[in-house]
């Protein structure tokens, strides 16, 4: 009996084998819905070129492949194609047409949490509501895509170009995401990876919540409002990120801890390079935060952080430190490296001979009445400044450098990626957006 039973399953599983196929849809009313209806597991359904009908559902194991010149139109109805099934691939496909329906979160591809191991790689996923909504499936990967948003409504108000809802697992690499609200949103969904995608235009390129254990490495965000949101998390990798341009924050810690935060760029953006809210436990080393209003914002009781090995380079304000303790800002004889730093180093170890504090009682007195600002060349305010420097007790608690380095960590820009910040640099200049003035502690 138990061998005439596993004959009968060896011989299903070689029939099934057998009769899977690649199948040619016809760009004609109708045909990618039957095509579909009629597919056996592991066919793999070739669209030819052309426009073909939407909405779709895949609720078993194919492979829909536009091979770059295929069309499917949802015609303003619901998601392109909603994936309810496990082991789909949707290639090379040309996705448009969502409805407007943020309750159903309407998109050009939708993966339920029934789905798993779900393949989206090399689309074109052009002026839906959202672009991919992960919602729920385990070890999704959204790969290689072009990702469009749609400009119909405030940015506010627009739909994420990858949604990832509780989704464990989930891989999102490689993808260039423009316009919509954020380039990437993450909520609830943890041991994810989010790496090598490039988001222009957008309110937050990356918006991180209650996403625990993943991974945020190699990206690139370029003159969007918000770079890099990571908020109520534990144990990110956040490495080798790009913030250029971007027009209020780089890099925003909000409640995340014990992430490992290294060989991040942060560059030409106009408020603050990075802002860390309540935030303890961070390791935050070998960065470079370059021309920004404000280096680092470090407020909020934000403790036990290692900060270590940092650039930090024609800022107006290095560090805005709003506290009253004193802070060590080197760690392991190692400090970070201050562009307005006079240093010397004499003995040729890379260490400056002095040590260095990025602020003073003054910097403390504008922060909290910047009508002071008018007195900031009286010669009153000048003796206090020459006599902090020379008296360092008399200084507030604030941020001390004991080790500083002689020469900042390097960070390359591959010169397309900087001929963009310098279009987003221009265009920031003639622009304002609809959410320009913003909290992003209030918004989320």
């Amino acid at each position: 009996m138990l061998r005439a039973l596993l004959g009968l399953i060896l011989f299903l599983g070689v029939a099934t084998s057998v009769t899977a196929a690649e199948r040619h849809v016809p760009a004609q009313t109708g045909a990618l819905a039957t095509a579909i209806a009629g597919a056996l597991p592991g066919d793999v359904l070739t669209l030819a070129p052309g426009q073909h009908n939407g909405p779709v559902t895949l609720d078993q194991a194919i492979t829909l492949d536009g091979q770059g010149a295929a069309t499917i139109d949802a015609d303003g109805t619901g998601s392109v194609i909603t994936i309810t099934g496990s082991d789909i691939t949707v290639r090379g496909l040309t996705l448009t047409g969502s409805g407007s329906d943020h309750d159903a979160i309407d998109s050009g591809v939708q993966i339920t949490r029934t789905a798993a191991r779900v393949l989206v790689e090399d689309n074109d996923i052009l002026g839906n509501l959202y672009g991919v909504d992960v919602h729920g499936p385990k070890q999704a990967t959204v790969r290689g895509n072009r990702i469009v948003g749609r400009t119909d409504h405030h940015m506010n108000s627009r739909g994420n170009g990858v949604y990832v809802w509780n989704a464990p697992g989930t891989v999102i690499e490689d993808n260039d995401i423009r316009l919509g609200r954020d380039g990437i949103f993450v909520n609830a969904s943890n041991d994810g990876i989010f790496r090598r995608n490039l988001m222009r235009d957008l309110r937050f390129a990356v918006h991180y919540m209650y996403a625990n254990n993943s991974e945020v490495s190699g990206n690139i965000s370029i003159g969007n409002t918000l770079g890099f949101a990571l908020m109520f998390s534990n144990r990110i990798t956040v490495h080798n990120n790009l913030s250029l341009a971007d027009r209020s924050h780089g890099l925003m810690l909000n409640y995340a801890n014990n992430a490992d935060i290294r060989g991040n760029l942060v560059r030409g953006g106009t408020e603050k390079c990075t802002f860390i809210y309540n935030a303890h436990r961070n390791l935050i080393y070998d960065n470079r935060f370059e021309g920004c209003e404000i280096g680092i914002h470090f407020t909020a009781g934000s403790e036990r952080n290692a900060i270590t090995g940092n650039a930090f380079l024609g800022n107006r304000t290095q560090v805005k430190y709003v506290g009253t303790k004193h802070v060590e800002w080197s760690h392991d004889g190692r400090g970070n490296y201050w562009s307005d730093h006079p240093a010397f180093d004499l003995d040729g170890d890379g260490i400056a001979d002095a040590s260095f504090r990025p602020n003073d009682l003054m910097d403390h007195i504008l922060w909290s009445q910047p009508a002071a600002s008018l007195l900031m060349g009286a010669p009153a305010v000048q003796l206090i400044r020459w006599g902090q420097k020379h008296f360092p007790a008399s200084l507030p608690g604030g941020v001390l450098d004991s080790a500083p380095l002689m020469r900042p960590v390097i960070v390359t820009v591959p010169d397309a990626i900087a001929a963009m910040e310098a279009r987003a640099m221009a265009t920031a200049r003639n622009r304002k957006t609809d959410d320009e003035q913003f909290d992003p502690l209030a918004r989320h």
